[in-house]
């Protein structure tokens, strides 16, 4: 009499981001995986200010799911609750889990991301904002931290001649996180293209249009300055998307929706409830850091499948950081380096192709 096959452990992912995909993709050979995404495609988001300044790179950063996963599947819905053990989805659906990995990231405003699940639409609004920035001869960025920089340099390599204002109530660009000599170095480049920098500048009140939307509009800071645009884009914001988590899973989470874990990135109390990427509070947001994670996140799953193993501690990695400022400048930091990144490598790294091949193949592109 022949033995019946042993079930493979059941595996759900919430979210199909840069972690969740990532765990998935890792567990597909041991595990019975179903990632759970309301979109219907994975969006890299690190090239969608590129996206935006020129539409053509828009097919290669939506990259469908239906390639990732050899074995297992996604679900195009959203979560509404999640409880150690049990998925309970939009549609009512309900799945059940030996192991559940949290990986809904978290939501920024447009457009370094987007909220729109149909990429149709969502290429849609894309464009609306390009057509926007084009015939605008002056542009607002609110928040001067890494995106307001890049978005800066998006828009003045593809229109040398617009003139861009970059503005924070912060006294420096780039945030607290980062060495005084690298902020030095973005202003000067900033600086050298003809940005205007508003530093410890705060708005009395925000522009009365939406942002990416035309019309122009004048707003003044506390100390008296006016600026005068056609479109503005809000550079600052990072809301975790938690707000599906139910019992335990819910009392995991701090003020601020981000969901607490321990070395081996469990949720505390729960050793097969795992929670990575920008939804938790274990690193610096960052898709970099997200993938470290997800190797970690499906090692330690994998540990406790085959049992006997050891689980495997994330140690975040000290301050990091580079940053684009159009396809050739740009400058950056490296833990351990006293150099700073140079403009050329910056764009070796990233800002040429902004890393769109590595996702493009983790998709079957």
């Amino acid at each position: 009499m022949s033995e019946k096959p042993a079930t493979r452990p059941a595996v759900v992912v919430i979210g199909g981001g840069y972690a969740g995909s990532n765990v998935a993709k890792q567990l597909d050979d041991i595990a019975d995986v179903t990632l759970v995404e309301p979109r219907d495609a994975f969006v890299h988001n690190v090239a969608a200010l590129r996206a935006l300044a020129d539409p053509s790179w828009l097919p290669r950063i939506y990259l469908p799911y239906d390639r990732l996963l050899a074995r297992g599947r996604v679900v195009r819905d959203r979560a509404a609750k999640v409880e150690p053990g049990r998925v309970t989805l939009a549609s009512g659906d309900e799945l059940d889990a030996d192991y559940i990995v949290l990986a809904t990231g978290s939501a920024y405003p447009f457009p370094a991301k987007t909220d729109i699940d149909d990429t149709a639409a969502a290429h849609d609004k894309v464009r609306a904002a390009h057509a926007a920035l084009e015939a605008a001869s002056r542009v607002l960025l609110i928040g001067a931290g890494p995106v307001g920089i890049e978005l800066a340099g998006e828009i003045t390599a593809a229109w040398p001649g617009k003139h861009v204002t970059l503005l924070d109530a912060a006294d420096d660009v780039l945030g607290a996180r980062f060495r005084a000599d690298l902020k030095a170095e973005l202003r000067r480049q900033l600086t050298d293209l003809g940005v205007e920098l508003l530093l410890s500048s705060p708005l009395t009140a925000p522009p009365p249009t939406a942002p990416g939307e035309p019309g122009e509009f004048t707003v003044t800071t506390r100390s008296g300055a006016e600026v005068t645009a056609q479109v503005w884009f809000r550079c600052y914001g990072v809301t975790p998307v938690s707000d599906y988590l139910a019992g335990a899973l819910a009392a995991a989470t701090d003020a601020g929706g981000f969901v607490a874990v321990n070395e081996f990135l469990q949720v505390p109390g729960q050793d097969r409830v795992f929670a990575l990427g920008d939804v938790s509070g274990a690193d610096y947001k960052m898709a970099g850091a997200a993938g470290r994670q997800a190797a970690v996140v499906a090692g330690n799953i994998r540990a406790l499948i085959e049992g006997g193993g050891s689980l495997t501690a994330y140690e975040p990695n000290p301050p990091g950081i580079v940053v684009p400022i159009g396809p050739a400048g740009g400058a950056g930091q490296r833990p351990g380096a006293d150099e700073l990144v140079s403009a050329e490598l910056v764009a070796e790294l990233k800002g040429r192709d902004m890393m769109v091949d590595r996702f493009a193949e983790l998709f079957g592109r």
